[in-house]
């Protein structure tokens, strides 16, 4: 039976894994442990509990990022409008 120590391939240990724990997850979403709670309990964000624990399946959450990179563009394209009503204003 072989154990890992878990320091080696620190940085690429959370985007290789399918099963995520909250701090790895927050290393992969780029967002902080404290964020990422936040997220659970509005949930907004895809998750699950192994036990009393957090996990969060890597294939989950990029189909979750994908859904909400696609539902930002529309309001994107409409910032321009914002902006040029507000400089129409003036």
């Amino acid at each position: 039976m072989k154990k890992t120590g878990g320091n080696e391939d620190k940085g690429t240990m959370a985007d290789s894994r399918e099963v995520m724990n909250i701090r790895q997850a927050s290393q992969y979403l780029g967002v902080s442990p404290d964020t990422l709670y936040k997220y659970v309990g509005e949930q907004k964000i895809p998750a699950f509990k192994l036990g009393n624990r957090w996990r969060f399946k890597k294939s989950r959450l990029d189909q979750w990022m994908e859904e909400k990179s696609s539902e930002m563009e529309p309001q994107a394209k409409r910032k321009p409008k914002a902006a040029s009503k507000a400089a129409g204003s003036q």
